[in-house]
């Protein structure tokens, strides 16, 4: 069973409380089981009572079941895409480690939580 994912804003800084993160590039990864879509971003806590620090990661919506299927009223893109399966986790997420050089792979998960695997890039 699909679900709609909504791109984010590429290279928009989102602000929180203690930092911000920005998405700053979209790809795909070719996968026997079908393509994957896949963000790559990072993460900032400059604000934080707690120091500095950061991040950077991915997130993985799934397997594309239909690219740019859509867009949303403020125009945001829409795919349709399939959650990728738990037994692929480790697997996907050593991938796009190694390609992009994070440290961890955030997968989107059917009921709206995430699962987070931590990599050497």
């Amino acid at each position: 069973m699909g679900m709609e994912y909504v791109h984010p804003v590429l290279n928009e800084e989102v602000n929180a409380i203690g930092g911000f993160y920005v998405i700053t590039k979209k790809d795909t990864l070719p996968h026997p089981q079908g393509e994957i879509l896949y963000l790559v971003g990072h993460a900032v806590t400059d604000t934080s009572c707690c120091g500095l620090g950061g991040c950077g990661y991915a997130v993985v919506p799934g397997h594309i079941i239909s690219f740019h299927a859509g867009s949303t009223e403020d125009e945001r893109v829409i795919s349709l895409v399939e959650p990728v399966e738990t037994t692929l986790f480790s697997e996907i997420a050593s991938e796009i480690a190694r390609k992009e050089g994070v440290t961890q792979v955030h997968f989107l998960l059917s009921s709206g939580e995430k699962r987070v695997l931590y990599a050497e890039p």
